[in-house]
């Protein structure tokens, strides 16, 4: 029985090691590895091990330089390969980041990936490679909120409803009158904008796409019934014609403005826009700044929240909402 146990654990690590079309990997490799997780067995085990599981997996081997080399069917529906070392750091990453800005319902169905990515990291760290989980981290720029919390289920039906085209009834927690509303929606897109994610549905009975914030959904139900059809939505498209928290199609200005000598440095290594220049001010260690900016509330909100490193020259509306801005916050302290 033990014997079994062995066979049936050493063929499971197999598979796991055998990567996805178009990659492929040597029987030769494969013993090796099979070594290092303490399995001792020849090249003609591990090879009539593959050609067996090649009978009720979707394995396939070919030559190359004169060695079997085996590989996953690219669409094989069983997915047990061993994670590697870059898929690993990109997950524990992500959880850092991730989790400040989806809400813990929705992070709750990556645990399994993301306890996956860890497990692998602490097997490194047991055979000395690495202690990857103390050398990596997800620091975000700037102060990020905590994110609004949604209920597991109304994550679940808004899911669903959205993936299959069908109807959401909701009870709906309205900001502007603090009173909740039974609805019947037709979902069409999904957006997660810092800690908020919204849902682009239109109320039954009208045609027109309103923004509904995933957490002051208080329940929800997924209907059989088949959402309105609608062409798709291009989410690009929709946020740049204004659809998304901005009261007109959002246009393109060129931003002409100093910058001090740190932001400058931010803005060479992260530019603001793919079209910018930075140029040397004469007599002075700071520097002109050039670049094709969306004309919106963010980028304002960013420019007016570098206070004196910044000197705006263009557009000339950005300028007077700054000194207004700026007339405001000194009137506040004042009082």
């Amino acid at each position: 029985m033990a014997e079994a146990k062995d066979t049936l654990h050493r063929q499971l690590t197999l598979l796991r090691l055998t990567p996805r079309f178009p990659h492929y990997i040597s029987t030769q490799i494969l013993q090796e590895k099979l070594r290092e997780r303490g399995f001792k067995v020849d090249l003609r085990t591990v090879q009539r091990d593959l050609n067996r599981l090649s009978l009720s997996f979707a394995l396939f081997s070919k030559k190359k330089d004169g060695r079997n080399v085996w590989s996953y069917d690219k669409d094989a529906p069983l997915d047990l390969r061993d994670m590697d070392p870059a898929t690993a750091l990109a997950l524990y990453l992500a959880e850092s980041h991730l989790k400040n800005l989806l809400p813990q319902s929705v992070l709750d169905l990556l645990v399994p990936q993301f306890n996956k990515a860890r497990n692998y990291l602490d097997e490194l760290d047991q055979n000395n490679l690495a202690h990857w989980a103390r050398r990596v981290r997800a620091h975000p720029n700037g102060k990020a909120l905590l994110p609004a919390q949604v209920n597991a289920d109304v994550w679940r039906a808004v899911s669903v409803a959205l993936l299959e085209r069908r109807q959401l009834k909701v009870d709906y927690l309205s900001r502007s009158t603090t009173k909740r509303k039974e609805m019947l929606l037709h979902p069409a897109g999904l957006i997660s904008r810092h800690s908020i994610s919204y849902l682009i549905a239109s109320v039954d009975g009208y045609s027109d796409l309103r923004q509904f914030a995933l957490h002051r959904i208080q329940s929800a139900e997924c209907l059989d019934a088949a959402a309105q059809q609608t062409e798709p939505l291009d989410l690009d498209h929709y946020i740049r014609l204004g659809g998304f928290n901005a009261p007109a199609p959002v246009e393109e200005v060129e931003l002409v403005a100093d910058v001090s000598p740190q932001i400058a440095w931010l803005l060479s290594e992260t530019p603001l826009s793919h079209e910018q220049s930075l140029e040397p001010l004469e007599g002075s260690d700071w520097q002109r700044l050039r670049a094709k900016v969306p004309d919106d509330q963010e980028t304002q909100w960013w420019m007016f929240g570098l206070g004196e490193n910044v000197r705006v020259w263009e557009p000339a509306a950005w300028i007077n909402n700054i000194m207004e801005r700026a007339a405001s916050l000194s009137s506040l302290y004042r009082e």
